[in-house]
């Protein structure tokens, strides 16, 4: 028995083994190069370490199920409730007009014979990988409006890791990993069995699965934008691999007129419209292996046509040691994000708070769903983080909002991972937790 969990540890313990890395003279000239750096926007002032100043470490958190009566924590003046449990892996969220939440329920899945295996006897404790994906909708129905659906049912099913919902008239989307397909919806209905239409091919599969594909509109519905991560790292597999990706693209309703509306987004997910403006803003999960607190995931807001720096700069005009001196008038182009979200914090979910039960300190400002690291000495992440906002501007660094899932400090062990958050109607914000299988409400407490 201990033969074989000591084999089954070295099997997985060989997924996150690296291919040869940079050599100590490498490391000294990209320090050189590229030395520690404080970049000042806005919102905050950022510390950037040299590159390598830090070993990259592998460091996985071990999911356990949520005790009996226990709850992430908001802070004094916030109620946390279950609102959904019982889901399998619920990573992203959205709201129809009529108030019914979907749910959708995808994971990452293994793609190769190791990762298989590894899959097979649950070696991976994160609950990251799994044999197979729901890859389905599930809608929850609060009709009394008591915080606690009544109805629950699979709204569709069949799917391809979706993530990404947006609602057009009577068109329902969904961003599959290799597709955005498209299906007649009738109001109020809690299914949908229509076969549906693909109205756009996707490239899939990359770097860490990057396999997310998000969908958001405009305010007259004329155009959908689609996030699409990198296939890679840092392009170490060639252009040719990342045609599409890295990008945000802008595509009419019926699926034509493809353009690039910003480049050199490494993972952008989350992605929604600050309240009482025109600009699109993206939470980014920017690239491993410089050491523990490189690079920068980041929120920003995101220009039509603009470029922010992926592969070749991070963090605006630092230039990246693994693709040096390639593309040097891209680097100087590069944009600089507003907020800095901390480093492998897996920043995912992002929703703007357009509602007035929470205070006023919340409205306008934007809430920020951090998955977690893997690749980092201490762990960062595993929380919601909220960065106020004033007229459309973010004023200040990020804060802890919801926090409570990691068992403790001193422990790799964690309850749940938030990714997916929505600003619901009724004022509350809802929060994805895809470890945990679970929906939480967070909602102001009455007098408080």
């Amino acid at each position: 028995m201990k033969k074989a969990s000591f084999n089954a540890s070295l099997l997985l313990l060989s997924l996150a083994a690296a291919c040869g890395g940079p050599s100590q003279e490498e490391k000294r000239e990209a320090q050189a190069a590229t030395p520690a750096d404080t970049v000042s926007t806005a919102a905050q002032t950022v510390p950037l370490p040299a590159p390598y100043a830090t070993k990259s470490s592998s460091n996985r958190s071990e999911v356990i199920d949520w005790p009996a009566g226990k709850k992430p924590v908001a802070p004094a003046g916030f109620t946390v409730t279950e609102y959904a449990g019982n889901l399998d892996s619920p990573r992203w969220i959205y709201v129809l007009p009529n108030g019914d939440v979907l749910v959708a329920e995808s994971n990452t899945v293994p793609k190769d014979a190791k990762e298989k295996a590894a899959a097979a006897l649950g070696l991976d404790k994160s609950r990251s990988l799994k044999s197979t994906s729901a890859n389905r909708i599930t809608l929850l129905r609060d009709a009394d409006h008591d915080g606690k659906p009544e109805v629950r049912t699979t709204f569709l099913s069949g799917l391809r890791q979706p993530l990404g919902m947006v609602l057009i008239g009577n068109n329902f989307y969904v961003g599959n990993t290799n597709s955005v397909m498209r299906y007649a919806y009738a109001p109020g209905a809690t299914s949908i069995s229509g076969p549906g239409q693909k109205i756009l091919d996707l490239p899939e599969g990359g770097y860490n699965n990057h396999w997310t594909r998000n969908l958001v509109t405009n305010a007259d519905n004329s155009k959908i934008y689609v996030s699409v991560g990198s296939g890679s790292n840092v392009m170490e597999h060639g252009a040719e691999n990342e045609v599409r990706r890295a990008n945000i693209l802008e595509i009419n309703p019926d699926g034509s007129g493809e353009k690039i509306y910003a480049s050199g987004l490494r993972n952008p997910v989350g992605m929604a419209w600050a309240p009482g403006t025109t600009t699109l803003w993206t939470a980014v999960n920017e690239r491993d292996e410089l050491g523990d607190d490189l690079v920068p995931d980041y929120l920003t807001s995101v220009q039509a046509g603009g470029f922010y720096g992926w592969p070749y700069s991070y963090f605006g005009q630092h230039e990246d040691p693994r693709r040096k001196g390639e593309q040097p008038a891209l680097v100087q182009k590069a944009l600089v994000p507003e907020v800095a979200l901390g480093s492998h914090t897996a920043s995912l979910g992002l929703a703007f708070y357009r509602q007035s039960q929470f205070p006023a300190r919340y409205h306008g400002g934007a809430f920020i769903g951090q998955h977690g690291s893997w690749n980092r000495t201490a762990f960062s992440g595993y929380k919601v983080v909220f960065v106020p906002f004033k007229s459309g501007k973010p004023t200040g660094p990020p804060e802890d909002f919801l926090t409570g899932f990691q068992v403790d400090r001193a422990s790799n062990k964690v309850y749940g991972r938030p990714v997916g958050v929505f600003s619901a109607p009724d004022g509350s914000l809802l929060v994805a937790d895809d470890a945990g299988n679970k929906v939480w409400r967070v909602s102001s407490t009455p007098g408080a």
